[in-house]
């Protein structure tokens, strides 16, 4: 299932609805929930949390006859950010490619990471599809992308085995992680990749089960339509198993929970010469069988 959080485009500040897209159709499915006699989770965090029974339910939902109550068009309503992360974990240096051009023009190490880098950003900076990226050139002249596929886990991850490492992930998701480069202090990321705006995230979150591999996915990146970005999640350094396992090592990832698996090369500081986000861009980020994600950059000051 494709699951989105979305809103009307008639009706004022309505609340945010969970629905199925289903091509260019949305459906709302605690309208057909309802309709049908049947309880589901109101929102996507909560049917993560639920997990196979509320999974079970909504496919069941959209097997049948589905009321004409339940259903919009796609381009009548807004997507929003599908959830919002308990965690988002991101993986640095987790593309060969990227790690070179990372030592040469970010200074780090020129050796492949032994073990995932990772870093945290916050809920906060989470933002949906269509929803500006801000720029605020009193804080950065750097403002970079980086295209990477989200892993969403759907059960209480500890000490997991690499084997059984994917039967805790719920779906996939897009994250254009946003850094403000000169932001970087004392080789700390947190500010750099933390601020509002920084996590789009989106369109969808996409079941596992339709997405048998996902170290076989072209992902790919665009500037105003030119491409900056253009390669596949088996080029990861660290597979999405290694990822989870070992960050479960140590730190419990809970359902909601999101892991940004890392960027390929071509990002803006990789560009030669550089290149960085200016207000009147757009950002569109694309992963193969999720989607794209699609955000303008706005001054922000």
């Amino acid at each position: 299932m494709r699951l989105v959080t979305y809103t009307p485009n008639d009706t004022s500040q309505a609340p945010a609805r969970l629905g199925a897209q289903l091509g260019d159709r949305v459906v709302d499915l605690a309208t057909a929930a309802r309709l049908a006699g049947t309880d589901l989770p109101g929102d996507l965090l909560s049917v993560v949390r639920t997990g196979p029974p509320a999974l079970d339910a909504a496919r069941a939902l959209l097997q049948g006859e589905i009321p004409a109550e339940a259903v919009h068009e796609l381009a009548g309503v807004t997507l929003l950010a599908p959830l919002r992360p308990g965690k988002i974990i991101g993986v640095g240096l987790n593309y060969v490619e990227h790690v070179a051009e990372s030592h040469r023009t970010l200074d780090t190490d020129r050796e492949l990471p032994d073990r995932p880098v990772l870093f945290s950003k916050p809920a906060t900076a989470v933002t949906g599809p269509g929803q500006p990226i801000l720029h605020n050139a009193d804080l950065t002249k750097q403002l970079d992308w980086e295209c990477e596929l989200a892993v969403v886990i759907g059960r209480t991850a500890f000490r997991v085995a690499e084997d059984d490492a994917l039967d805790h992930v719920f779906g996939y998701s897009i994250i254009n992680d946003i850094s403000a480069r000169d932001q970087r202090r004392s080789g700390q990321w947190f500010f750099s990749k933390g601020q509002d705006s920084y996590a789009p995230f989106g369109p969808a979150v996409v079941t596992a089960d339709e997405i048998p591999d996902p170290q076989n996915l072209d992902l790919s990146l665009r500037v105003n339509g030119e491409t900056k970005q253009d390669s596949n999640t088996r080029h990861m350094l660290f597979r999405i198993q290694r990822l989870i396992a070992d960050i479960s090592s140590g730190v419990t990832l809970e359902p909601g929970d999101v892991i940004a698996t890392g960027s390929p090369s071509g990002v803006g500081a990789g560009q030669v010469p550089p290149q960085f986000l200016q207000p009147g861009d757009l950002v569109e980020a694309t992963i193969e069988l999720v989607g794209t994600l699609a955000n303008p950059v706005v001054d922000a000051r």
